[in-house]
């Protein structure tokens, strides 16, 4: 899974691999302890342009579906299985047109021996940026009139596969790494074989795990409330 992220960047220092056309307002900034609910940068490609238009947007983490009655179903949509994601109404029509990257610098896994919860933060060797592959979703709040801009809120979930190599020792889970270079294809609305590119997309992301290393940190970013540099300190 991924519950915690680090992004030690904002705006275009964060995504100059990805050619970003458009940044949003009010993006958020640099952060050491992303958690769910919290507002996150991400990518995704607009098809209301010809061609589409990269934008760079501020959402919050943990999908809202179109069709929610509240947005509070979110809290418990920031991980998206990619092996169940076409078969969940939650996810089924953002894995069809509305596929996002999620620009991180590095994330936090847990590990659990006898009971115990070691955390460790794993990242690039060369801290060159993480991509996460995503899924985001606009939701409409029917109780806000139609000229507020706040009436639209912007959700992402962050997709998951299976760990393996050294992060499997870790975590059973790991979050759907995606390269710089073929995120173009992940991010363009307009491919038709969704079926065929998240099997390409899930098969890819074992080759991008060599590239990370991790060490165990501190227990201080188990607290939400707790932020900055230190946390991806070593523990030893």
């Amino acid at each position: 899974m991924c519950g915690r992220f680090v992004v030690a960047a904002s705006g275009s220092e964060l995504v100059g691999v990805l050619r970003v056309d458009l940044e949003g307002d009010d993006l958020p900034g640099p952060s050491f302890n992303v958690a769910p609910t919290d507002r996150v940068a991400i990518v995704l490609d607009s098809a209301k342009t010809e061609p589409p238009t990269r934008r760079l947007e501020a959402a919050r983490w943990g999908l809202v579906p179109a069709w929610a009655k509240d947005p509070s179903i979110g809290s418990k949509a920031f991980n998206a299985r990619a092996e169940e994601v076409e078969d969940k109404p939650m996810f089924r029509q953002a894995l069809i047109k509305r596929r996002a990257v999620i620009p991180a610098t590095g994330y936090y896994e847990w590990h659990t021996e006898a009971g115990v919860k070691t955390p460790y933060y794993i990242h690039p060797a060369d801290d060159s940026p993480l991509l996460f592959a995503g899924l985001y979703e606009w939701w409409k709040d029917a109780s806000k009139p139609d000229d507020d801009p706040a009436r639209w809120l912007l959700s992402v979930t962050i997709m998951t596969r299976q760990a393996t190599g050294e992060l499997g020792s870790i975590h059973e889970r790991m979050p759907l790494f995606i390269d710089a270079d073929y995120a173009d294809v992940w991010l363009d609305p307009t491919t038709e074989n969704v079926g065929d590119l998240l099997d390409a997309t899930i098969d890819a992301a074992p080759s991008l795990v060599d590239g990370l290393v991790m060490r165990e940190v501190g227990p201080a970013v188990g607290n939400v409330r707790n932020n900055g540099p230190e946390l991806i300190a070593p523990a030893r």
